[in-house]
């Protein structure tokens, strides 16, 4: 029995006014099923986060809390991106909640399994991923990348957990701590496995979007993957160190291999080899810079230590049971 632990379902949203209705349809039912199994509170609640959205979403939000103060909302004064918006729900719900659970307003993920996220929270997890069983829901192009993104990372050393996102249950504790990680460049797939505690996986299959459109097309994809290899691992700057050593050599062989037809005196002359070889190492020499230059970018982001988001309006009750904007 954990009909005293209050739940807090974090939902980021951008532009989701063609989804959300369903999706507040389902959490509702989901969370009705919970209270009545004791396995939460009837105090949980469902936060929506509004990043900013230009739709109607947070009218919807206002409607839905006026209807049913089980849901509460907050809106950020503008987009902060996905990861900063599910740390504002994060760092709000911790104020309120036993556990927590984050998942996109997509219904994609299976809301079904957060009843067993929270019956492995009562075994003595503190944190808890939604894993994907398969990728028969992607296209040929976003199952290879995403595989090669995951080997990469754990060859550089991050934590990760495989075909994994953002959906998850944290303990409060796990939160607190979470909340400590001040850097800027968030990217909470690689945070969190470094809290420790206790984890373990549920497994689902993945479905298609209700409705509405990707907020993660290729362009997004790529930039969040960088995002992540350049905020927890420098092994590529060490690589290029070693990649210059490569070179380093190989331009030691040409200049013997030169000196060695100059004495023999069997010197060809030729631009093609000459400008082939400053166009490859001219392109080597800019990737490298591309690379430290994503360093020091965020470095420059850091040191200015601006706040992550902020906040235009909340919806919550306050302790008396009214509502509170």
């Amino acid at each position: 029995m954990m009909k005293d632990h209050k739940l807090y379902i974090v939902v980021p949203c951008y532009n989701e006014e063609a989804v959300l209705e369903e999706t507040t349809h389902r959490l509702k039912s989901l969370t009705d099923d919970m209270i009545r199994s004791s396995l939460i509170s009837p105090d949980s609640r469902i936060l929506y986060v509004d990043d900013g959205s230009k739709d109607k979403t947070w009218t919807l939000i206002q409607q839905f809390h006026q209807a049913d103060n089980r849901f509460v909302g907050l809106k950020l004064a503008a987009n902060a991106g996905h990861q900063n918006a599910l740390m504002a729900g994060l760092e709000m719900a911790r104020r309120h909640a036993d556990i927590i659970v984050s998942i996109d307003a997509d219904l994609q993920d299976d809301i079904e399994m957060i009843a067993e996220m929270v019956r492995q929270y009562g075994n003595g997890y503190d944190i808890i991923y939604g894993v994907r069983r398969k990728r028969t829901t992607d296209t040929m192009f976003k199952r290879a990348t995403a595989l090669g993104f995951y080997r990469l990372m754990r060859t550089l050393g991050v934590k990760s957990v495989y075909n994994h996102a953002d959906y998850r249950l944290m303990s409060r504790r796990a939160v607190e701590q979470l909340c400590k990680y001040r850097e800027r460049n968030l990217f909470l797939r690689g945070i969190v496995p470094l809290i420790g505690y206790r984890t373990t996986c549920v497994y689902y299959d993945r479905m298609e979007r209700f409705a509405g459109e990707s907020k993660y097309p290729l362009s997004k994809m790529v930039s969040f993957a960088v995002d992540g290899i350049t905020s927890f691992s420098t092994r590529p700057l060490h690589l290029l160190f070693h990649t210059g050593l490569v070179f380093v050599i190989i331009a030691i062989a040409i200049a013997v291999y030169v000196t060695y037809r100059y004495l023999t005196d069997d010197v060809v002359p030729g631009w093609s080899s000459v400008i082939l070889s400053i166009w490859f190492v001219g392109g080597c020499i800019l990737m490298g810079l591309g690379v430290v230059g994503e360093y020091i970018g965020k470095i420059y982001i850091e040191v200015k230590d601006r706040p992550r988001y902020n906040v235009e309006e909340t919806l919550q009750e306050d302790a008396s049971g009214n509502s509170d904007t």
